[in-house]
């Protein structure tokens, strides 16, 4: 009987050995089996977001998000431009300083440089895009260039549903979750070989979405997943169930629509010029490590195809009439004609194109070369005086416009800033004389530092003598009456190359 107890309980014995076995064994299999699905769902993770950013940022677009006051920004003038303008009887100048001779080739210019691997401009296209290989998703001209993107699948799905801030954090996600490095990848090798700077970016960024996508809500989500994943700082706002994207800019933007984030502006320049838009529904934190300014600098011309065109500008002084013919890219114009209103020095400071320089150039030469500097001097204030009808940009373009010089040879009707600039532009180049632009509440003139007496300005430590190229006729030194006694609003001060 005892023996009997004693095989049962060793039965026992086995048979809990072999339960807790099978426990141990069930257990280390159950393990196994989270283990792996947890690798499956890292892994799935991993291939919804290769970016770790993605994540965090995903959870924080699902947070509440707070209203924010969308305002006009500044204008550029406090008053309004006069309609017409003072024009005084012409009188030579006194001849003083020395002989004048242009040495155009020798002048120190931005010239437009093409990368060492593209040496013309139909490399440049052959490069971006070869439909002869694989045609593209979206192809589409870009100030004459024509420009090929592959769109990655999980892009071409993304939807901004339902329209509010779960459809933003929707569209984000999809978008997140695609193949989308070579899309970006192939931006920066274009903005690289276009030589674009961020307003060419800006441009280029916002010509893929909406060949992309119909629906401006969805355009405008796909740039701001861009620009973000670009570098840049941007922000998605919501107005009347509407996608506002929002760009931040360390410099104003003029008479913009913006909204303030702590002491940062960010600036709805799709919106320029146009109708507010009240309360703009928002969140304050960036995507994460994307703090990059948007910076209108035109140091260097972007490199457009060629679309030549010439025109002749002509005048006359003292009964005599001049010619100067010139040449310019057409498709450059239209590109600077896109800008919004940046500060003035963005304006002051760009370049004209190196083949229009260098007709102008060559034509002022002719009839400058030999003359004293104050007599060549004032024969181009009188070029730029002369050469172009004046009218206010609310007439010419239904709103206030700034033009680079490169863009006031262009049109035949310009205003006072556009005059000081491609006034101030010659004098740099032809005679390398320092020049600043000086700004009232309703004007814009330039003044030159050089020894001749006449009305003049202190900026900084020296004597700027005023050179009025909106004043018809006025010689160097002369000001408009209305602005003799009136101090400068500010100056413009214009980098030396």
């Amino acid at each position: 009987m005892l023996r009997k107890r004693v095989g049962d309980q060793n039965l026992l014995n086995r048979l809990g050995h072999f339960s807790l076995g099978l426990l141990i064994c069930f257990s280390t299999l159950s393990a196994e089996e989270s283990f792996k699905d947890f690798k499956k769902s890292q892994s799935d993770s991993f291939k919804k977001y290769k970016d770790e950013r993605d994540n965090a940022f995903r959870e924080y677009l699902k947070q509440e998000w707070g209203a924010y006051k969308a305002s006009l920004s500044a204008p550029l003038y406090e008053n309004k431009k006069p309609l017409e303008i003072l024009q005084t009887t012409p009188q030579a100048i006194k001849p003083a300083g020395p002989k004048i001779n242009i040495q155009i080739e020798g002048i120190k210019k931005v010239e437009e440089k093409l990368p060492e691997d593209n040496a013309t401009s139909k490399g440049r296209q052959t490069i971006i895009i070869s439909l002869e290989t694989k045609p593209k998703d979206i192809i589409f001209d870009f100030y004459g260039t024509k420009l090929g993107f592959d769109i990655p699948e999980g892009i071409k799905k993304a939807n901004y549903y339902p329209q509010n801030q779960v459809g933003i954090s929707n569209f984000f996600n999809t978008a997140a979750s695609s193949e989308y490095e070579a899309l970006i990848l192939d931006i920066q090798k274009v903005s690289k070989m276009m030589n674009l700077n961020d307003w060419g970016i800006y441009l280029l960024v916002s010509k893929i979405s909406q060949s992309l996508f119909t629906s401006q809500d969805n355009a405008k989500l796909l740039s701001w997943f861009i620009f973000s994943k670009l570098g840049y700082a941007v922000k998605i706002g919501l107005a009347n169930t509407h996608v506002v994207l929002m760009h931040y800019s360390e410099k104003i933007i003029y008479s913009t629509l913006n909204c303030s984030f702590g002491d940062k502006k960010y600036y709805v320049v799709a919106n320029y010029a146009k109708e507010n838009l009240g309360r703009v529904f928002s969140y304050k934190q960036d995507y994460p490590n994307s703090t990059k300014a948007l910076d209108l600098s035109l140091d260097t011309l972007p490199l457009l195809e060629e679309n030549t065109q010439s025109k002749t500008l002509s005048f006359s002084q003292f009964g005599k009439s001049y010619a100067l013919p010139i040449t310019y890219n057409k498709n450059l114009i239209d590109f600077m004609s896109s800008y919004p209103q940046a500060d003035y020095e963005t304006f002051f400071n760009a370049p004209i194109e190196s083949k229009t320089y260098r007709d102008l150039a060559a034509s002022l030469k002719k009839y400058i070369d030999g003359k004293n500097a104050s007599e060549a001097l004032n024969f181009v204030l009188n070029f730029v005086q002369n050469a172009f009808k004046y009218e206010q940009d609310d007439q010419q373009f239904g709103r206030e416009k700034v033009m680079f010089a490169q863009e006031t040879l262009y049109f035949n009707k310009s205003d006072c800033e556009d005059r000081a600039i491609l006034f101030s532009y010659l004098v740099k180049e032809l005679f390398n004389i320092s020049v600043i632009g000086v700004k009232y509440k309703d004007h814009m003139s330039t003044a030159i530092y050089i020894p001749i007496e006449g009305d003049n300005v202190m900026a900084g430590n020296k004597k700027y003598v005023i050179a009025d190229p909106t004043y018809i006729d006025a010689n160097i030194g002369m000001s408009m009456p209305k602005y003799k006694s009136i101090k400068p609003q500010s100056y413009i001060f214009i980098k030396k190359d």
